[in-house]
């Protein structure tokens, strides 16, 4: 009876550590809070289809009582395929019962912080697929790339706000010649641990975040963006399940966690990709 009152099953835990994961995800990824984010309902195929509108020519001087002629919109569409990613690991009974660590905490924060991470770096893989590119490698970014990106999205009557993420090798070199120049940073704004862990603070009318999710492209740099939140999408049928296996023989669970999401360039024109250097000197 001792064992059986003190035991908890696998089952009972399944819910807290879905908890666990949930939350961690949320706190520890930076893209999702800075792009469109779909959720894709249940038997809804596995392609989101976005509605694309351009950016609309100015509107025409007309005199009095004449006919206005007629502009046409026409639309794109982006196309979101869904995808599966996920991460599995072996909860021994032993370890689920013995362990003197929360092995629900563990596991939720294990989980949470995967599926974080794939959704971030699946996001910032598309800064590659910008049109317009400051910087070239293997030179440090400046504050006036910075600049010149800002500017650049203006011109091209990009909606704001504008968003900058950075590898933190890259935006090294602009952080020591800035140090005390960026703007602090807007707790309203700031929406998990993840954003104001890595929100460096505003300049040239930019929103700087850094994040170690912006993986390097070769070995000598890394490719950033300055952005609108209209430039991605993400659409998400999943954020995380969790599902369990007995395996007998080993006296363990396999528990798997898995997530259903999509990404995609909505607006290629939305955003300016960054080239830097990945070195700290």
């Amino acid at each position: 009876m001792a064992n059986e009152s003190t035991t908890t099953s696998l089952n009972d835990l399944i819910a807290p550590i879905v908890q666990e994961a949930m939350f961690v995800a949320s706190e520890t990824s930076i893209m999702p809070g800075l792009v469109k984010v779909f959720q894709v309902p249940a038997n809804a195929g596995k392609v989101l289809q976005v509605p694309l509108y351009p950016v609309q020519t100015i509107a025409s001087d007309v005199g009095e009582a004449s006919d206005l002629s007629n502009t046409e919109i026409s639309t794109g569409v982006a196309n979101i395929t869904l995808t599966e990613a996920g991460i599995m690991t072996t909860l021994t009974d032993m370890a689920r019962n013995h362990s003197v660590s929360n092995v629900v905490a563990d596991l939720g924060k294990l989980f949470g912080e995967a599926i974080a991470k794939r959704h971030d770096r699946a996001l910032t893989g598309l800064f590659s697929s910008f049109n317009t590119q400051i910087g070239v490698q293997p030179d440090e970014l400046e504050v006036k790339d910075l600049f010149e990106a800002y500017a650049t999205l203006k011109a091209n009557a990009v909606p704001g706000p504008y968003f900058g993420v950075f590898n933190p090798k890259s935006i090294y070199n602009i952080k020591k010649t800035l140090t005390n120049t960026f703007v602090n940073p807007n707790a309203s704004a700031v929406v998990n641990q993840a954003m104001s862990e890595g929100y460096i603070g505003r300049i040239a009318g930019i929103d700087i975040f850094e994040s170690s999710n912006v993986v390097e492209s070769s070995a000598t740099d890394v490719t950033n963006a300055v952005f609108s939140r209209d430039a991605l999408g993400l659409a998400v049928a999943q954020n995380i399940n969790i599902e369990t296996q007995r395996d007998a023989s080993l006296r363990a669970e396999e528990i798997v966690a898995s997530t259903r999401y999509g990404v995609s360039v909505l607006h290629n024109s939305y955003g300016v990709k960054l080239i830097g250097d990945n070195q700290i000197n």
